[in-house]
């Protein structure tokens, strides 16, 4: 499988930098072909443009501000995505990331009689989210309604793809996790992806 790993976090030398390096390490040791798309360190621009705004709805739909990402999302046959969440949200970067690349004609089309998107991601078979936060689990998932997972799974998962394998490992309470702790994850995370078939 060719995986599109993709990881969004300004650190070089972050846990998250090592969760995506596991994960590499893992997906190949099992066969499959990773390409790392590290948002930062390519210097990816998320901010939407005044052009690709007002084009939003033409049809084709203009992607060439960022036609070799659009690429690589289609060529893979799975998606990864890396990233700390902050404020119980994506970083700037990533969401960026979605704003510009899962774009129409790309991750899905207008129907249209109007009203409903139709996913247009038919090559990516799983999404995968390993994330970080730093507040405990039960104020996530209790509390806040564990808004990422509910903004991957039923957003851009469901209306992008059709019968997509989601699946999201957390580590919560980053800011206090000790190194024992995020060794126990980052071995979760092999675990997880050595599965892949």
């Amino acid at each position: 499988m060719r995986i599109l790993l993709v990881l969004a976090h300004p650190l070089e030398d972050s846990f998250a930098a090592s969760v995506a390096r596991t994960a590499r390490e893992a997906l190949e040791a099992s066969g499959h072909v990773v390409d790392l798309l590290d948002l930062y360190r390519e210097d990816f621009d998320p901010r939407l443009s005044e052009a690709e705004r007002r084009g939003y709805f033409d049809v084709p739909y203009d992607t060439s501000a960022v036609a070799d990402t659009v690429a690589r999302l289609k060529a893979a046959d799975g998606l990864i995505l890396v990233f700390p969440q902050w404020w119980f949200n994506f970083p700037a970067i990533l969401k960026g990331f979605f704003d510009r690349i899962f774009a129409p004609g790309v991750a899905f089309s207008h129907d249209a009689a109007g009203g409903r998107i139709v996913p247009q991601l038919t090559n990516i078979r799983l999404l995968y989210a390993l994330t970080t936060t730093g507040s405990p689990w039960w104020l996530v998932r209790l509390y806040m309604g564990d808004p990422v997972r509910r903004l991957l799974k039923r957003g851009i998962a469901a209306f992008c793809s059709k019968r997509l394998n989601f699946k999201m490992l957390g580590l919560h309470d980053m800011d206090s996790a000790t190194d024992a702790k995020r060794t126990v994850h980052l071995d979760r995370v092999r675990k997880l992806l050595s599965a892949i078939r």
